[in-house]
């Protein structure tokens, strides 16, 4: 049986999503020795052009994030694609399936809203994530965005 992990679409100002990326923004700093410095815009998370999900595990607590925003990337031939955001599932609750359940509801959700591919850009300090992508059907795109060219950033995208 799955792990309870109720996910609910929240503000990216929301306390609880709020809380886990500053959580996400320290692993970065811990990983890269800095945190994630790409611009955000709360709004871009804001339904239907975007979507921010929380998951609480069973003692209702905070434990993944997840989230998804308009992109003008157009890598694997799409035309309409969104940018995978702030997934993280905090250390204590690793293991359990969190990251597979939350990409697969993202995934639901851009396709639903009428998105054609999912792109997201990670680094290789960061090999579970790359490990979780690949596995799920995600190939690797030429890097884009902020950290174009950047040594260490590592770009994968999937149709929907």
């Amino acid at each position: 049986m799955d792990p309870v992990l109720e996910l609910r679409p929240v503000g990216y100002d929301h306390p609880d999503a709020v809380a886990l990326v500053a959580r996400v923004q320290l692993e970065y700093a811990e990983r890269y020795g800095s945190p994630d410095e790409a611009a955000v815009d709360l709004r871009e998370f804001d339904p239907p052009a975007g979507l921010f999900l929380v998951g609480y595990d069973e003692r209702r607590t905070p434990v993944v994030t997840g989230a998804w925003r308009s992109s003008s990337e157009r890598a694997l031939g799409a035309s309409n694609a969104v940018e995978l955001k702030r997934m993280y599932v905090v250390p204590e609750a690793r293991g359990r399936g969190f990251a597979r359940r939350i990409l697969a509801e993202l995934e639901a959700t851009a396709a639903a809203a009428g998105h054609d591919a999912l792109v997201l850009g990670t680094g290789l300090m960061q090999p579970e994530a790359i490990a979780l992508y690949l596995s799920e059907g995600y190939v690797e795109i030429p890097v884009f965005g902020f950290y174009a060219g950047h040594e260490l950033a590592r770009s994968y995208g999937k149709r929907l």
